[in-house]
């Protein structure tokens, strides 16, 4: 999983991450990330703690999540890796097998910003079945899509802080 040639510690880390998302570690993920992080990807664009808090609702949610990953490659100040997550979507029940490509950024030894690119129209398909299939590709779907994930996310945090 781990390019052979590749020892820079932000490879290590990029292993570290994925390693613990495959274990469903929520904390040990969040320990990879810089406390002013970035994420963005399709549906969400999060900042500092909402970056852990993003993770640590997948690890707890994925109950069946498989997650494979590899092409890892660093070097002090930038880095990338495909993955491939194999889940139930939650609100449906149907299964998805994800391809994601991610960029990052390092700071201080740390994952300052992450940006997953993934095919939003095709996961609309797995995910959310014909509905997915005939409109996931529009900008109106798209856009209700990103809503819907991050009223999810906002009251899934507030069940946990309130």
């Amino acid at each position: 999983m781990m390019n052979d040639t590749a020892t820079h510690p932000n490879v290590l880390l990029l292993t570290r991450l994925y390693t613990s998302f495959a274990a469903r570690d929520a904390a040990a993920m969040v320990a990879c990330y810089a406390p002013d992080a970035h994420f963005a990807d399709p549906v969400f664009d999060l900042h500092g703690e909402e970056v852990g808090a993003m993770w640590t609702m997948f690890c707890e949610r994925g109950r069946d999540l498989k997650l494979e990953f590899r092409d890892i490659h660093a070097d002090a100040r930038n880095g990338a890796a495909h993955w491939e997550p194999h889940y139930t979507f939650s609100v449906t029940g149907r299964p998805v097998h994800n391809r994601i490509d991610s960029t990052f950024t390092f700071r201080d030894g740390l994952i300052h910003t992450q940006r997953d690119r993934f095919d939003l129209w095709r996961w609309s398909r797995m995910a959310l079945g014909v509905k997915g299939a005939l409109l996931g590709w529009t900008p109106m779907v798209r856009k209700a899509i990103r809503g819907e994930a991050r009223r999810n996310f906002d009251n899934w945090r507030a069940r946990r802080t309130g």
